[in-house]
């Protein structure tokens, strides 16, 4: 609150020597991200590949696009029980000397416990999984019963004469037969932009509900989770069946992924007209009652307080202005009433709004970001959640487009270059360029007495709704163009073309 006159107030000294430690445990997450992906990538290669040997042929989307959605479940459950596990303090009881809560910006939720559930519940299941045999019964048939459907571009031959993929030797030889053939990096292209955007939102989505719509960090996390999750499996799940029903072949199967990518990039404008404008927020969207400038916490209201930047803790007053601080509104005072905090005698907020109240009228504030105006969340989660699932509706078909393309022996090291673009091109840049255009819709940084850059308090949401607006159109149409690139570009091979040498073995194996 604002130090009445004659107490002293709290000294800062700035010492640059001191430095803290914390910063080093960055490294320990970075080593964490880097053994789940070395861990989980083969389940998505060559688990794939495992999958599309192991079932017919105009079956395979059907399967995959299962796998792919339950794949999404882990993320869904870890969304909504994360979210509610943010409720709980991240050193499970919180200190004594330390009178917090939800709303105060220092929380910290426990994070942590879904990681060591993972951590039993993964190791469960390593057992079934190194029972699986290298081909389920019945593959061999299968396999002798696929037309290949390979790009003509001679590939495929060159692969079976020179039998390329035995020795871990052909390793070159077989990545530069990937790289040159089109069809397949015009799709590595379109789904690493859309990896890109997907990531992005995933990473960010509910950082973006918290900030439009005025929301509770663990709320919007549960939310997130809800509208991304089951969105995203519903259209691998749609499209998987659409494509096994309709038995697309390859380059229907990529005209197919034009009409969802446009269809996604039409529903992409929903960040132009549900967004909401920033909420009135004393010293950085309006003056203090017409004192004072903008984009200045102090005005001549709280001049004499002696408030620290350092200490933000929102409160709302009564004239419906979100204040920096009960310090920055000019309260002096501060009451318990069932178990709410209330600040009183506050120099810097006004009248309240649309009432007529007498000069003498006691001010107050209560803790918090004040109630958002805006109401357009359902109709942005309505539209959202249609456009991931046309977004995810094209997941699918492309793997099964990527198995189709390319020679047979090199299914599983196709999926294995697809991932490795999907990182550099679209999950490791997406959160970083998500994260550059939210900090740069940034209205009032955290900086302190040592002039040190923190976190951000408060955003322009017009800015930010049309910073990812841009981001996400733009990769919308990056993948549309590649994806037209891979129907003008694709040419299936002669009509009745033979079994590869593999399957020809596989045929005579079965007779025998």
């Amino acid at each position: 609150t604002c130090q009445i006159p004659g107490t002293s107030s709290v000294n800062f000294t700035c010492s640059a020597s001191t430095k803290s430690s914390l910063h080093n445990y960055l490294y320990v997450f970075i080593l964490g991200q880097l053994l789940l992906g070395v861990g989980g990538t083969p389940l998505y290669t060559l688990g794939t590949a495992f999958i599309d040997d192991s079932v017919p042929k105009h079956k395979s989307s059907l399967y995959i696009g299962i796998g792919y959605a339950m794949s999404l479940l882990g993320p869904a459950i870890g969304y909504v029980l994360g979210g509610q596990l943010l409720n709980i303090y991240i050193d499970i009881q919180i200190p004594e000397s330390t009178k917090m809560d939800q709303d105060d910006p220092r929380w910290l939720g426990a994070w942590w416990i879904p990681f060591l559930a993972c951590f039993f519940s993964i190791w469960l299941l390593i057992i079934p999984f190194s029972c699986f045999p290298k081909h389920l019964p019945g593959t061999a048939k299968l396999q002798a019963e696929k037309v290949s459907e390979t790009h003509n571009d001679g590939s495929h031959v060159l692969v079976e004469n020179k039998n390329i993929g035995k020795s871990f030797k052909d390793f070159p030889v077989a990545l530069l037969i990937l790289l040159k053939n089109p069809v397949l990096m015009s799709l590595i292209i379109a789904s690493s932009s859309e990896a890109l955007v997907a990531t992005g939102f995933a990473t960010f989505l509910p950082k973006f509900i918290e900030n439009q719509f005025g929301k509770t960090s663990s709320f919007s996390a549960t939310l997130g989770g809800l509208v991304l999750i089951p969105a995203a499996a519903l259209g691998q799940i749609i499209s998987g069946i659409f494509v096994s029903k309709c038995k697309m072949d390859c380059k229907s199967i990529i005209k197919f992924m034009i009409g969802t990518c446009s269809v996604a990039l039409l529903l992409n404008t929903v960040f132009l007209f549900a967004k909401c404008g920033s909420e009135p927020f004393a010293g950085v969207s309006e003056t203090y009652n017409g004192t004072g400038t903008l984009y200045n916490l102090t005005a001549p209201c709280n001049a004499n307080c002696g408030c620290l930047r350092s200490m933000y803790y929102p409160v709302c007053g009564r004239d419906e202005v979100q204040y920096f601080s009960p310090c920055f509104a000019g309260c002096t005072s501060h009451l318990f009433n069932n178990v709410k905090k209330t600040y009183h005698n506050c120099s810097c907020i006004g009248k309240p709004k649309g009432e007529n109240s007498s000069e003498d009228f006691l001010y107050e504030a209560v803790p918090g970001k004040c109630p958002t105006q805006c109401k357009f969340l359902p109709l942005f989660l309505t539209f959202f959640f249609s456009a991931i699932v046309f977004t995810f509706m094209a997941v699918t078909p492309t793997t099964v487009a990527i198995l189709r393309c390319v020679p047979d022996k090199q299914r599983s090291f196709a999926l294995g270059v697809q991932s490795v673009f999907l990182r550099l091109l679209g999950t490791v840049p997406g959160p970083i360029l998500f994260g550059v255009a939210i900090d740069n819709s940034c209205t009032l940084w955290d900086i302190n007495e040592c002039k040190t850059k923190g976190a951000c308090w408060v955003y322009d949401n017009e800015r930010m709704a049309y910073l990812l607006m841009g981001i996400s159109a733009a990769c919308k149409i990056v993948t549309i163009i590649f994806v037209v690139m891979a129907v003008c570009l694709y040419k299936p091979p002669p009509a009745g073309a033979a079994l590869s040498q593999k399957d020809s073995e596989v045929v005579s194996a079965i007779h025998i």
